[in-house]
Parts: C-alpha cells; structure tokens; sequence
C-alpha cells in the first residue's frame, strides 16, 4: 500500500485542502496521514471563517513526531498545497529533504495555490515569490493551473503550444511533470475543461465538458488524485485519464445536488469506479 504525507490546509465544514485530498486518497486505496496548516471552520470563499492558523514551528513538530516513530521511511511522496506563509513553505520544504533522506526514491507533489484566472493573486504577500524561487526547484510533481503557470515562468500563454513550452520550461527548473489543469488558448474552442501533463519525452491533453460553476477544492482533489495514480501506475497517460475521469464524475454530481461543497462522500464511489470515462490525447 502507497502511504502519502499530505501537508495543507483544513477546514471543519465542506472540502478544500486536506478536508478535499484525504478521505478520495483513502477511498482510492492509499495510506494519508494528514499535517494541517490552517484548521478554519470552513474555506475563505465565505464571507466568514474562524479557527487557527498553524505556527510554522508546530507544523515541523507534527512531522517530527511522526518521524520519531520511525515512519518517514515508509513515505512514498509528500504532497503540499496552500501555504499560509513563507515560514510553513520552508517547513515544507525541509519535510520533503527529510523524507527523501528516510526514502531516496521519495517524491515531492507541490500545488502552487497562489491565483487563477480573472481573479488574480489570493494568496498572501510574499507567498508568489517563495513559490517561484524555493517551491518550484524542489518539486518532482508540480500542478499549477494556467495562471500559476504564466506567473512561474514570466509567459503570456496564447496557444496550446504555448502553454506547453510554458510547461517545458517550468520542467527544466526541477519538476520531472508538470500538470497544466484549466487550460485555455485562443487556437482552442472555449466549451470543454482541459488539462495538459508534461514529462520527460511526452506531453498528454485530455478535454472534460465544462461545468457552469466554480468549486471550490477541485483543484486539491485533482492534485490528489493525480499523485495517487502516478505512485500506482507511473504512466502519464494512464494517470491523466483516470484523474479526469475521475474529477470530472465528482463534480458532475456535485453540481447536480444544488450543494456548494464537494460531494466526496455522496460520490465516492465514482473515486473507484467513475461513472464518465476520459481519454488522454498524445501532443508529443
């Protein structure tokens, strides 16, 4: 069994950070033990949230709790997403050296959450920066959507083929895959959803029919489940395919029930067996 350490977020009501990753890398049949960053009475798309941000020093505390035991070595990949403050990213960075130490072939699955498109940056003053200099040199994973992309690398994406230089060029400053999610180009017609994964020597697409709402946490059950299917299968085709299909059959009956928050529990079953089937178009 895969066991994944997954450093993020997590909210009491409704799914975004860990509270949207853990319970499908459970359902999908892999070992989580949870680091929380934040622990919010609910994500900050409200008007209101409540609850701690964790101190940098706690959230090193936790893990080398975990670490006294003995247990890091049985880590496969640590997994990250939003970072409350420069002080946790560095702890999250030196989680990840650590936990290669204990397990050389450890990865490291970094989700830049910083801004998206027609919304500009959310995350706090300072975090875009550590992002670029610090974050992207020491993931082997790393999932921006396109806005975090053209930041990360100072490009305008127009076409597809920019977007996947783009991608080329994050990769050649660390990352062995980067994964593209809400692509857009001026040369692609506007409907579906895609997403673009690059490695060494091949670059995937795979297209979604769009949903009309936005959902919050989508991007952390996609990071999530795309981790979980590379430690499974190494194969980006494989691993671009069934994340999709995946995701895609979760917020369907997401949007479906009229509920603002991810439906996991409801639709987990989709987790294994998802209901849409999506297949991943070779570029390269």
């Amino acid at each position: 069994m895969h066991t994944i350490l997954s450093i993020q977020s997590a909210v009491a009501y409704g799914h975004a950070g860990n509270s949207a990753a853990v319970f499908p890398m459970q359902r999908a049949g892999v070992n989580v033990w949870p680091v929380y960053t934040v622990n919010f009475s609910n994500h900050t798309g409200y008007d209101t949230w409540h609850g701690p941000m964790i101190a940098a020093s706690d959230v090193a505390a936790v893990v080398h709790g975990v670490d006294e035991r003995g247990a890091l070595e049985t880590v496969e990949a640590v997994l990250s997403g939003y970072q409350g403050s420069a002080e946790v990213g560095q702890v999250i960075l030196e989680t990840a050296a650590l936990v290669k130490q204990r397990n050389p072939s450890a990865l490291f699955c970094a989700d830049p959450v910083m801004g998206d498109l027609g919304r500009g940056f959310y995350a706090r003053p300072g975090i875009p920066e550590f992002m670029k200099e610090h974050l992207v040199p020491a993931a082997d994973l790393l999932t921006p959507n396109l806005f975090e992309l053209q930041y990360l690398t100072g490009r305008t994406t127009k076409t597809l083929g920019d977007v996947l230089e783009a991608a080329e060029q994050l990769r050649e400053r660390g990352p062995r895959i980067v994964l593209v999610t809400s692509v857009v180009a001026d040369d692609l017609v506007p409907d579906p959803m895609r997403m673009l994964a690059v490695g060494e020597d091949e670059a995937w697409v795979v297209e979604t029919p769009l949903l009309e709402r936005d959902f919050t946490g989508s991007g952390d059950l996609t990071t999530a489940m795309f981790l979980t299917h590379w430690l499974k299968t190494e194969n980006l085709a494989e691993t671009l395919s069934t994340t999709a299909s995946i995701v895609y059959s979760i917020l369907e009956q997401t949007a479906t029930s009229g509920d603002k928050e991810l439906q996991l529990v409801a639709a987990q079953d989709h987790v294994v067996a998802p209901k849409h089937s999506f297949n991943a178009t070779r570029l390269s």
